[in-house]
């Protein structure tokens, strides 16, 4: 059986390297991506923040650990699900079973003047240049920004925004500076209304400035316009870029609304032998590296027993782990479970220092696993 893999981020990296330990080359497993190597959501931070350099938190796929592991280094150009044959910049390859795992394209100058006049912060690109920034900022209004729905790890901005403060005031610039938050939920963690408690009082406590229910629409030199047409005035603005599936899915004519739909238990799309996981998707979790690892599970369960001639009833059930920055070395952890037709639920551990090395851990053993290599985050 030939499994072809497009995008290698946490579903991709998870769904072909448990297919190759688990399949003893039953199962050829080919991963395509355009990028150099894995960073983990968490390590952009890092960076940002002078705690890594960039060096440090790229996980380059030449190490990928399991020799049944074909990676292909390119850039997927055309895609043919009824075919399951898929062009790209290093050739033409054919599937017995596809999966598309190419996440999210972001998207900075989809929002007027964001690029001329802002900072993005979710690209690796934008992270990483944004740590001289930040270094060499000599204090003022920061805002921290969402520019459109849906977004990557909705817990980012909340954790960026309490970072920035702590920045601020390690550099002894409080004093003249202030922090703002803009989110388009009513709370910062819709489904932990625990964790939402704690991030406001942390708001509070702070003294951030929260802007519930509000994007950033455009922005002019030194304010940023909301969709109602108010505006906040910055001396440093910190977006979130407008988040869409990459043209070459949606040219491929497998989505729907902007997005690939699949079947929420079993990850199938509407096309025989061709599945979908992680944020390219409209399966109803978040979009986050943990929930595209779970539904990588779930496929790679399938295919297993499918490879041995076996029925697998695996099915997925939404839950993930989300580990949130308060700052100060604090982490909290938020357990959530997004089922069909119920309302998602989650509960929050902590915050605390021992959370900060169970975070830790979350990264050493993904290294670990996909890698084959020992690393401190």
């Amino acid at each position: 059986m030939r499994v072809l893999i497009l995008g290698a981020g946490f579903g991709g990296l998870e769904l072909a390297s448990t297919l190759a330990a688990e399949t003893d080359g039953a199962v050829e497993v080919t991963l395509v991506d355009r990028t150099e190597g894995f960073v983990f959501g968490f390590s952009k931070l890092d960076v940002m923040f002078g705690r890594a350099t960039a060096d440090h938190v790229l996980h380059p796929y030449a190490d990928l650990v399991h020799p049944g592991v074909r990676f292909v280094p390119a850039t997927v150009t055309a895609i043919d699900p009824q075919a399951r044959t898929v062009e790209t910049t290093a050739g033409r390859f054919e599937a017995d079973v596809l999966v598309v795992a190419l996440g999210a394209d972001l998207d900075p100058s989809a929002t007027p003047g964001l690029v001329e006049h802002g900072h993005e912060f979710y690209t690796e690109a934008g992270a990483f240049g944004l740590r001289d920034v930040l270094a060499d900022f000599p204090g003022g209004d920061v805002v921290v920004a969402v520019t459109s729905t849906p977004f990557k790890c909705p817990p980012a901005p909340s954790e960026t925004a309490l970072l920035v403060h702590d920045h601020l005031r390690d550099r002894g610039l409080l004093d003249r500076s202030s922090v703002s938050l803009v989110m388009p939920l009513p709370v910062p963690i819709p489904p932990s209304p625990t964790a939402s408690k704690a991030l406001l009082a942390q708001f509070e406590r702070r003294g951030i400035a929260w802007h519930p229910g509000a994007l950033v629409r455009s922005v002019e030199p030194g304010r940023a316009v909301l969709a109602d047409g108010s505006e906040l005035p910055f001396d440093l603005l910190l977006a979130v870029p407008v988040h869409r599936a990459p043209s070459v899915v949606v040219e491929s004519g497998l989505t729907e609304d902007g997005w690939i739909q699949v079947d929420s238990e079993t990850l199938q799309t509407r096309f025989e032998d061709v599945y979908a996981i992680g944020d390219v998707t409209s399966v109803g979790t978040p979009k986050a590296g943990v929930f595209a690892e779970g539904q990588a599970a779930v496929v790679a369960a399938r295919l297993i027993a499918r490879s041995r001639g076996e029925d697998d009833a695996t099915t997925y059930d939404g839950n993930g782990t989300c580990y949130l920055e308060f700052g100060g070395g604090l982490v909290g952890k938020v357990d959530v479970t997004f089922l069909r037709g119920l309302a998602p639920t989650g509960a929050l551990v902590g915050p605390n220092i021992e959370l900060a090395a169970d975070k830790a851990v979350f990264g050493i053993e993904r290294v670990r696993r996909w890698f084959g290599r020992e690393w401190t985050p």
